[in-house]
């Protein structure tokens, strides 16, 4: 799905829904993911394993265990990593930086991408097995201006959200309000919409 369709939010209800709800549900970004430092926010690290590296610390596999994985674009999971995090999808085993054992944890995964990962394995920039290991069962999110019968339901729930947030009076949305919500594309889907009743929920 786009950026900002909803896709974590999905992922959160799969988990909550599941047989895991009373474990953790751990959000990994990819996007914000600093290359040199990928496998050691994944797997952890051993004390001293690296400069800067102090403590050891749990990683964020570990810290999935029994409940969900939530990798978010993970289109932009960094090719040099993409082996060793295939490796522990498979295993659901890994070694944490600077370590000599395996540790184990039984993570259940889910993954979001807005990027078409066929066009990158043709282009050599992600991993075809790790692509095929990902694809157990494709949910296509489509964009908000797609489903325009979602947009009064969420509308009234923002505005709802943001007055109890806020400590404000309650709001309604007038019809002509609604009209050009309904009528605008939403490029940014619903987190701009999100963000743009929350702005006018503080201006009115």
């Amino acid at each position: 799905g786009e950026t900002g369709v909803g896709k974590e939010l999905f992922a959160s209800t799969l988990h909550a829904n599941s047989p895991r709800a009373s474990g953790p549900f751990i959000t990994v970004d990819c996007t914000t993911l600093p290359e040199t430092l990928v496998e050691a926010n994944l797997f952890g690290y051993a004390k001293g394993a690296f400069t800067g590296a102090d403590r050891a610390r749990e990683g964020l596999l570990a810290a999935a265990d029994q409940g969900t994985l939530f990798l978010d674009e993970v289109g932009d999971l960094p090719l040099p990593v993409q082996g060793a995090f295939l490796r522990a999808l498979e295993l659901r085993r890994f070694r944490p930086v600077g370590e000599v054992r395996e540790v184990e944890s039984n993570f259940r995964i889910v993954a979001a991408t807005n990027r078409d990962l066929d066009d990158m394995v043709r282009m050599e920039l992600y991993r075809s097995d790790l692509r095929f290991r990902l694809r157990g069962m494709n949910i296509h999110i489509p964009p908000l201006r797609r489903r325009p019968e979602d947009i009064p339901l969420l509308a009234r729930h923002f505005v709802t959200r943001y007055c109890q947030r806020y400590g404000l009076p309650r709001k309604e949305l007038t019809d002509n309000c609604m009209e050009v919500l309904e009528a605008y594309l939403w490029p940014g889907n619903v987190r701009e919409l999100r963000h743009a009743i929350e702005r006018a929920c503080a201006a009115s």
